[in-house]
């Protein structure tokens, strides 16, 4: 099977309040190590998603710093919250948030990807395509945990679809493109006859989080 699940060992930090100061300086921290990262291997796929897993998964290991904003649902639909995109567009960093029974069809990404499980659990089933068409062919579904990374490129892999796996509560999980994936032409595949029909998905959300506001720590002199 593809590269695929690979779980924290150490339990996250799950509680997950609406802090009026979310620790935007951790989200500022892993982009700036992730634009390293990219600086030093954007050519080398498998060291990208190598270093880049590590730093997803200590990212999600503590809740603490995602804006509430980025973590609304939608009673319909799943959103795709756009946290930062690179200027020159190597990655982008994406919060996604699954209402109870919400899912995404089959898709592919075209470019290297990541997914952290930042709270509650979602169901990955990963496929592939057919040369001759067909129904795309099914692999065993995987279960994503808290804390939990997975990656997908279409060297190793890049065909899914995802779910939340709770019946009764939103789960979120923090995707990391090589591109800027809101402005990607990517496609859905029918799960009948493997049709694929383009798609561009753009993002739920118009402003971005403030990460560069640095007076937020400090109280305001009177």
């Amino acid at each position: 099977m593809p590269d695929s699940v690979s779980p924290q060992t150490s339990t996250p930090n799950l509680p997950h309040p609406n802090l009026p100061h979310p620790n935007l300086p951790r989200l500022r921290g892993f982009i700036a190590d992730l634009t390293r990262l990219v600086e030093r291997h954007g050519d080398d796929e498998p060291a990208v998603l190598d270093a880049g897993r590590a730093l997803l998964a200590e990212l999600i290991a503590t809740d603490d710093w995602l804006p509430d904003a980025y973590a609304q649902p939608d009673p319909v639909y799943y959103r795709q919250y756009l946290l930062h995109c690179d200027p020159y567009e190597r990655f982008s960093v994406v919060s996604f948030v699954w209402g109870p029974g919400q899912r995404t069809p089959i898709h592919d990404h075209t470019v290297w990807g990541l997914v952290g499980v930042l709270r509650g659990s979602e169901r990955s089933q990963r496929y592939d395509l057919q040369p001759q068409g067909g129904p795309p062919v099914a692999y065993p579904p995987e279960i994503l945990t808290a804390g939990s990374v997975e990656a997908v490129s279409p060297r190793i892999g890049d065909v899914h679809a995802i779910s939340n796996a709770l019946p009764d509560q939103p789960s979120i999980s923090i995707h990391v493109y090589g591109g800027n994936i809101g402005a990607v032409r990517r496609s859905v595949f029918d799960p009948l006859t493997g049709q694929p029909k383009l798609f561009i998905s753009g993002y739920a959300n118009s402003t971005l989080p403030n990460l560069w506001d640095r007076s937020q720590p400090v109280p305001h002199a009177a």
